[in-house]
């Protein structure tokens, strides 16, 4: 009760128990804070003297004890008042403090000047004491008088009211001791398991230690030996799908690997060596071969279904060999000879393929309506009367103007890109010219030789340890195509031999160059035999039809007489009248001759076909003799006309008129090069000398 009316005053009275206190006096001694406390030079609990040792050797050996008394308490224990507050349950501000009945405070009591030493409880208790209102006391303390009012028993109903909490308190702080005996009993089972957990984890340790020593020795192991393991090993899955899997892609990929590591084996064996490697050669060897079989039996399978009827080559050629021409590669390094077979029975297939589907080809083409032509189709017979023998012929188409070259140059200027599909010439009705169905079969062949040519190019293997070469791959094509060629050269003689049609032979001869020049660009040498039998064929038939013209041209020259008589109706003068295309003498023309218009027409077609001719051609030679053949043929014609003015202006009006024509047809731009233009200047000139 003494501690609680000093924290609710803030005094603290000091008070001596009398003889029958029921507590023992106990001194007391609080150190204010900041002051250090009084010592005495001489210890009473100590016969030691510190007064001759140093200052650094004086420490007292309580001194650490009273440091820890008077210094600051430490930052984990709990304040002293907190924790009496804490276990009251209120602060000191919530406890009451003692009034008056008129409820003004009671002032605290002054500390007497002289303090009783002997109290008469009187028998009673401490509180009953005090809660007495007088009380006999000794001389001594007589002078102090404690009532009721003095002291309140506010605090001490307080304190019954808190009697049971706290009893509750104290009940739990036993119950959380035996739970804490309990827990320590956990803790210390806990303890020794942790012990034995921390020796294994030690004997783990060790053994971690060693296993990572030997994990870091068997990766510097493996660092060394893994490059050679790769390089050599075969998995059991390349094995298999080598010696049993279907050939495709992954095949390929699986034979790759095993090249890649049959490579491998044979480096090891020129260098150092092992006997891994030792070990894998044979089965690297013996799966080799294997290899070398199944691609045997595949590309003999895939040649074998060529012979189909109405298979398409070209797509076998890509998707099942162009595709693949990495195993034929490896076929042709392992087994040359085997390869070569191969190769030769490709070359026999194909070789049947295109000879049959060729010869299907002419005769499709053959069933073209083209326009024939013979021996009567010449400059110097009557068209007239060609034109109506062949009318009579139901057999026979009509023939257009043979000797005007018209569109048909487009044929040249803009040249097809895929030739006619049979189909389609086999049902066509127009009528062409022979130069249609020769550019469609030279289409035909330049593209199949062409693509043919790529395909083995890309598929054979023209490397150092392979059979094959540039050279090799030509002959191979050759042989391919023989039978085509001779196809291509049985239908150009067969169009050409008895045709009289100059233009289209000259129309021919230029589409074969054109077919060289397209070979020399895509590098196809196979075609320039072809290109040069058939050019060397139509050549001479261009010039024997030359020829056939030249000669009528003379045969009707010479049929002329070599003067007209015009003071009489003689023969002559009939002959000339005929020629000239009158029933009369008198009534001769000096308008342009028939024969002169198909001459111009002719000469015209040849030099618009020879604008780009090369001055080896016969071309040059022939239109030389042709026009002076012309000119001897128009020179007789002007003789006809007579003697004396009369005739001579008649001759002069027909050889102008004749001149002119021919000029007039070379004046078109279209016709251009060298020879038109040496043509040209020499009609020019011969013209005016006629006309001055």
């Amino acid at each position: 009760m003494w501690a609680l009316d000093r924290f609710s005053t803030h005094s603290t009275p000091a008070a001596s128990p009398g003889r029958n206190s029921p507590t023992p006096r106990r001194s007391l001694q609080i150190q204010r804070p900041g002051l250090a406390p009084r010592t005495s030079s001489l210890s009473l609990y100590s016969n030691t003297s510190h007064s001759n040792l140093p200052s650094t050797a004086r420490t007292s050996v309580s001194s650490g004890l009273k440091n820890q008394i008077y210094s600051a308490p430490p930052e984990d224990v709990e304040d002293p008042l907190a924790a009496f507050e804490r276990l009251v349950g209120t602060t000191l501000s919530n406890i009451k403090i003692p009034r008056e009945a008129d409820g003004r405070r009671l002032e605290p009591l002054s500390k007497p000047k002289e303090l009783t030493e002997e109290i008469d409880f009187c028998g009673q208790s401490l509180e009953e004491f005090v809660l007495h209102e007088e009380r006999p006391t000794s001389d001594d303390s007589a002078k102090h008088v404690f009532t009721e009012a003095a002291y309140s028993s506010a605090p001490i109903v307080q304190f019954e009211s808190e009697r049971t909490r706290l009893e509750d308190l104290h009940r739990s702080i036993a119950e959380a001791d035996v739970v804490l005996q309990s827990v320590e009993k956990h803790l210390a089972s806990f303890q020794a398991d942790l012990s034995k957990v921390s020796s294994e984890i030690e004997s783990l340790q060790t053994r971690s230690t060693s296993l990572n020593a030997k994990l870091e020795s068997r990766r510097s192991v493996e660092k060394l030996l893994s490059p050679n393991v790769e390089q050599i090993a075969l998995s059991p899955d390349v094995v298999k799908k080598i010696a049993e899997g279907p050939i495709d892609e992954t095949w390929t990929k699986a034979l790759q690997e095993l090249q890649a590591r049959a490579q491998a084996l044979k480096l090891s064996n020129e260098g150092e060596q092992s006997r891994a490697a030792t070990d894998l050669r044979p089965l690297a060897n013996s799966l080799s071969t294997r290899a070398v079989e199944r691609i045997r039996d595949y590309f003999a399978a895939k040649i074998k279904g060529m012979r189909s009827p109405n298979i398409n080559a070209q797509v076998l050629q890509q998707n099942d060999f162009a595709r693949f021409k990495s195993l034929f590669a490896f076929l042709a390094e392992r087994e040359p000879k085997l390869s070569e077979e191969i190769l030769q029975a490709y070359v026999n297939t194909m070789r049947w393929y295109y000879g049959t589907h060729f010869t299907r080809y002419r005769d499709a083409l053959s069933r073209l309506r083209v326009y024939t032509t013979d021996k009567t189709d010449v400059l110097g017979e009557d068209s007239t009367k060609a034109a109506q023998a062949r009318s009579s012929n139901t057999t026979t188409l009509p023939t257009p103007d043979l000797f005007n070259l018209a569109r048909r140059i487009d044929i040249l200027r803009h040249p097809m890109s895929t030739a006619l599909p049979a189909s389609t010439a086999e049902e066509t009705k127009t009528a062409t010219h022979l130069e249609v169905p020769f550019l469609h079969y030279s289409l035909a062949l330049l593209d199949n030789a062409s693509s043919e040519y790529l395909f083995l190019s890309s598929f054979l293997p023209t490397t150092p340890s392979t059979p094959f070469t540039a050279q090799k791959i030509s002959r191979a094509l050759t042989a391919i195509f023989n039978p085509a060629f001779d196809v291509g050269t049985t239908l150009t003689k067969s169009l050409t031999s008895e045709s009289y049609d100059a233009l289209a032979l000259l129309l021919c001869i230029r589409l074969t160059q054109h077919f060289a020049f397209t070979t020399q660009r895509r590098r196809i040498p196979t075609l320039d035999a072809y290109i040069n039998a058939t050019t060397l064929l139509l050549w001479p038939r261009f010039q024997q039809i030359l020829d056939t013209h030249i000669d009528s041209l003379k045969r009707t020259t010479a049929s002329l007489p070599s003067r007209a008589n015009t003071s009489g109706g003689g023969a002559a003068s009939a002959a000339f009248a005929s020629l000239a295309g009158t029933a009369q003498p008198s009534s001769a023309s000096t308008a342009p001759h028939a024969i002169t218009q198909r001459f111009a027409n002719l000469l015209r077609g040849i030099l618009a076909l020879s604008a780009d001719a090369r001055d080896d051609e016969p071309v040059g030679s022939s239109v030389a003799r042709l026009r002076e053949c012309w000119e001897a043929w128009v020179a007789k014609m002007a003789q006809g006309f007579g003697a004396g003015e009369k005739g001579r202006r008649e001759r002069e009006r027909f050889l102008q008129s004749n001149y002119g024509l021919v000029t007039a047809v070379l004046a078109d731009g279209e016709v251009k090069g060298r020879l038109a233009e040496e043509c040209r200047v020499h009609f020019e000139g011969v013209r005016g000398v006629v006309g001055g």
